[in-house]
């Protein structure tokens, strides 16, 4: 045990020396966080439950509602976006300095984020088809495929921001935080058509991707503005979903008459500005841990293995699911969410969807690897012979 302890300690310290010392380690920290909230919440709140020769959908939060308070602690899209957009100005403004044209910087941040998604689409078109061709109940395919490729609905919507890069460097977080307001009022106060809340689809995360292009201009460096965004954004949240019938639950909750998150509504991106502010306050904090080397070769590990960790989270729960059929109906994997015991039991699975991640992560990381015409051998997070911005992996 000594020996291993020894051994991680000496692979962390290469890590942490091959660190450039400009390189802002919050960053990483909070793009790491969020992605680990996103694969637990989903690993949480979403169930397969056999219905006779049908799986379809459930979540715990359909049965206890109280257990709301979960998705508010692993909802961390908005974290996504506001370091995405602080990272992509920078990216830009720097390879502006440096004559390259936006053309280029855009295939290239691109190809990382596409290049992993072709994996994906290959294997579940083949599952697809393997299941329809033995017979399996349509229902079932339609459940799996949805949840299996739900991920890649967060990419396009990220590309088509990190596309309109050049126009958000300046844009205020306020516009399009009026244009949610507005559809929400629409929507639900004067009775427009549900289709027009997708507007709030781009307009919704444009708002912590805005955030993070004011990050990036210096607009957010003091605590100040971190308190605004929390202390605002959680009396919003409360207002909305106590007076306004927002509801509790930051995540979608199969059957219900509306979803805070799909698509995101005003009080999804009130939610997102006070994390938002949480992450801004924490970023001293994470600077300050992230000197250890142990805890920032952990993070630089996710980071190197986000796309893949991101796109896969869905089909290790699918696949251990699956596996687990084999041994009849287990508790915590095939049962319905609708007690503790589920809870308790779901935890108990955990591990195991860790270890399905692990195996999907060894299968395919050569194709996150391969995205943006990476060099081998070459870390894209830890290597010092370019700027901190422009390499880091992105979401």
């Amino acid at each position: 045990m000594n020996r291993l302890a020894a051994a991680v300690r000496d692979a962390a310290g290469r890590v942490d020396a091959a660190t450039p010392d400009h390189r802002d380690r919050a960053v990483d920290a909070l793009r790491a966080g969020a992605v680990l909230g996103v694969v637990l919440g989903h690993w949480l709140v979403t169930a397969l439950v056999t219905d006779g020769s049908t799986l379809r959908a459930a979540s715990p939060l359909q049965h206890l509602p109280w257990l709301a308070p979960v998705s508010w602690a692993f909802q961390t899209l908005a974290v996504f976006f506001l370091v995405g957009g602080h990272v992509a100005t920078r990216g830009y403004a720097s390879s502006r300095a440096r004559g390259i044209p936006y053309r280029r910087w855009l295939h290239g941040r691109l190809a990382r984020l596409f290049k992993p998604v072709a994996a994906v689409l290959l294997l579940w078109t083949a599952v697809t088809a393997v299941l329809l061709v033995s017979g399996a109940e349509y229902a079932t395919v339609r459940t799996l495929v949805k949840l299996a490729l739900s991920p890649l609905w967060f990419l396009l919507v990220f590309a088509a921001l990190t596309a309109a890069t050049p126009l958000v460097a300046r844009l205020h977080p306020l516009w399009p935080l009026a244009v949610v307001l507005h559809v929400d009022l629409f929507r639900f106060g004067l009775g427009a058509p549900d289709a027009l809340g997708w507007l709030n689809l781009a307009a919704g995360w444009l708002v912590p991707y805005a955030l993070g292009a004011a990050w990036t201009r210096g607009e957010l460096e003091r605590r100040r503005s971190g308190w605004i965004l929390l202390l605002s954004g959680t009396a919003a949240t409360a207002a909305l979903v106590a007076w306004a019938g927002y509801p509790a639950s930051m995540v979608g909750v199969p059957g219900a008459g509306v979803s805070n998150l799909n698509p995101p509504t005003l009080a999804a991106v009130t939610f997102g500005l006070a994390q938002c502010g949480l992450a801004l306050l924490l970023r001293d904090r994470l600077r300050t841990a992230m000197r250890r080397p142990v805890a920032w070769a952990a993070v630089a590990l996710v980071n190197l293995s986000v796309m893949t960790v991101f796109l896969w989270h869905q089909t290790a729960l699918m696949a251990t699911t699956a596996t687990g059929l084999l041994a009849g109906r287990l508790p915590g994997l095939h049962t319905a969410p609708d007690g503790l015991g589920w809870v308790a039991a779901r935890l108990v699975w955990l591990p195991v969807f860790v270890l399905a991640l692990a195996v999907c992560r060894s299968a395919f990381r050569s194709w996150e690897r391969g995205g943006g015409g990476r060099r081998h051998g070459r870390s894209r997070v830890v290597r010092t012979h370019r700027p901190t911005t422009e390499d880091v992996r992105h979401v």
